[in-house]
């Protein structure tokens, strides 16, 4: 009797034993095949092997936007006609936005110091960080303290001067203004060495991988540079935002009355003002932004329509200076004339 108990319960925990591994199973099997899970599969697998020259999309978990990062293999177009030799960038990178492929690329993962291009991660971030853009910010006088001397570029802003922080972005972006990255960075961060921790950081979540950020105004140090491919990306994500999308393509802006100038303040930018012509070929240049040191040379990043697509541009290292032949526009236009020929 006792054995027969015994086979009784051994019978069971076998029975029992089987149920849990069959309803293990089938766990198993819909958490493999469920959407979500069979795209994360597959989205590793394509990571590893995909061989086309493109942008690729991951969600950027703060909003609805992407965060666009560049794959290794890069292999040009041959919807782009121009030739290297005719451009004068050494380092250049050409990006059709809406799919994020690259179209031509010269040199794209060179080390280059990036100059002014440096506020376009100053704005998207300052952008980024503000509760309010039309709230008034007094510039102090810190907020000057070196730039002068280092010959930076003003919007011509001054101390004590009560400033609103959409009027301090247009000063970064179009006149290129020193004290409007300063100024935004204590705001922002009570010093600019704090500011450009978040810069730095925002460069890192974006795949950045080659970029490193020593001020927020594009000043030359040998320890702030970047390449024209993490500058793409950067812009790529930036551009996504409406608020930098509408700085990055305005000509001029003008501030209303402040304390230190009763008429107000007008910038223009500095691509426009250099540009004899936005018209290219079935298209239009529509925004950008220079750069220039000794060190780093002429260089843009823009933002173009051919057709009814739209392409960006990032180029550096041209030769010349603020008062020679532009030939970081020059060849922004011989590039965007190219597509489609």
């Amino acid at each position: 009797m006792v054995r027969k108990v015994k086979k009784k319960k051994s019978g069971i925990r076998i029975f029992v034993t089987f149920l849990l591994m069959v309803v293990i199973a089938v766990f198993v099997y819909k958490f493999i095949n469920a959407p979500g899970n069979h795209q994360i599969f597959e989205k590793k697998y394509d990571d590893k092997t995909s061989p086309y020259s493109s942008l690729k999309i991951t969600p950027d978990s703060s909003d609805d936007r992407t965060t666009p990062v560049l794959t290794s293999e890069i292999e040009p177009n041959p919807s782009v006609s121009i030739s290297f030799d005719k451009l004068n960038s050494p380092n250049v990178i050409l990006i059709r936005l809406k799919d994020h492929t690259i179209l031509l690329h010269k040199n794209s993962e060179e080390r280059i110091y990036p100059a002014s291009l440096t506020k376009m991660m100053t704005a998207i971030v300052a952008i980024e960080n503000l509760s309010d853009l039309k709230g008034k910010i007094k510039l102090n006088n810190s907020a000057f303290q070196g730039l002068y001397e280092a010959d930076a570029s003003m919007a011509g802003f001054q101390p004590g001067e009560q400033v609103r922080a959409i009027d301090l972005l247009y000063g970064v972006m179009l006149p290129s203004g020193a004290e409007c990255c300063i100024g935004l960075s204590d705001l922002i961060a009570g010093t600019e060495q704090n500011f450009v921790e978040i810069m730095n950081q925002k460069a890192s979540d974006l795949g950045m991988d080659n970029t490193h950020f020593e001020n927020a105004t594009g000043l030359h140090n040998e320890n702030h540079y970047t390449t024209v491919k993490d500058l793409a990306i950067l812009l790529s994500y930036a551009l996504q935002n409406d608020t930098f999308r509408e700085i990055f393509t305005s000509s001029r802006h003008s501030t209303p009355p402040t304390n230190k100038h009763p008429g107000g303040i007008t910038f223009y930018s500095t691509m426009f003002e250099k540009l004899n012509n936005q018209k290219i070929i079935d298209g239009e240049i529509l925004g950008g932004k220079t750069g220039f040191t000794d060190e780093a040379g002429l260089c843009l990043a823009s933002l173009a329509k051919v057709g009814k697509q739209e392409y960006i541009l990032i180029s550096a290292g041209a030769k010349g200076n603020n008062r020679s032949e532009q030939f970081n526009i020059s060849d922004a236009v011989s590039v965007y004339n190219s597509i489609g020929k």
